[in-house]
């Protein structure tokens, strides 16, 4: 294991000790998974937000897809993280922000993204935040914009009702064991992408 690789781990286990329900795994995400959750993305998808990018395996895996830096939008709400990914990504745009208010902010010029794929460890944060999070990164992209979650549970880490709230579908693009824990990627899609971009507001849909 190189000697970044091994510094990233451990910065990365210290910030799960200190906040472990944000962090939410005791380890940053494998190259195995970072290959499978950015399988669909090229330079030709565009603007792509990243939410949670904690060490950078995912943008690193984008760079490497080709997308350009100037098109990464990196949300990260951990300091130590943002100031990381701020120096070793300076033409990327890095917001130290709760990616639930994605809406307040500006990316890319206005220019709509073409994906968002998210670190979040959605499980661990309430329904109504998750709502939040989703609808802000679909008001972001074009209409036929995807959304890629990981998750380290067996089912969709999205409820059923939150999805149908937002007029989205989830199918799973697979799954890899040679993660550490073993991990499945899910996209998320507009059933209709005709729709208006901003569905109505759902009871009780304040964020905490």
């Amino acid at each position: 294991m190189s000697s970044q690789c091994t510094g990233e781990t451990f910065g990365f286990f210290q910030a799960w000790l200190r906040s472990p329900l944000r962090v939410a795994a005791i380890a940053p995400s494998g190259r195995a998974l970072a290959r499978l959750i950015t399988s669909e993305i090229s330079r030709d998808t565009g603007p792509v937000i990243e939410l949670g990018p904690g060490t950078g395996a995912f943008t690193r895996a984008l760079i490497t897809r080709g997308v350009r830096l100037m098109d990464l939008a990196l949300i990260e709400f951990g300091s130590e993280f943002a100031v990381a990914l701020q120096a070793s990504y300076p033409a990327a745009r890095t917001l130290w922000m709760d990616a639930a208010q994605l809406d307040s902010v500006e990316l890319f010029d206005g220019e709509p993204a073409g994906a968002t794929v998210s670190g979040l460890p959605l499980l661990s944060i309430a329904p109504r935040k998750v709502r939040a999070i989703l609808m802000g990164a679909f008001d972001k992209m074009r209409p036929d914009g995807a959304f890629y979650q990981f998750t380290y549970g067996p089912r969709c880490p999205v409820p059923a009702h939150v999805l149908g709230s937002l007029g989205l579908e989830a199918e799973r693009i697979g799954g890899t064991l040679a993660n550490l824990p073993p991990a499945a990627v899910y996209r998320f899609r507009r059933i209709n992408p005709h729709a208006p971009r901003r569905p109505a507001p759902a009871p009780h849909d304040a964020v905490s």
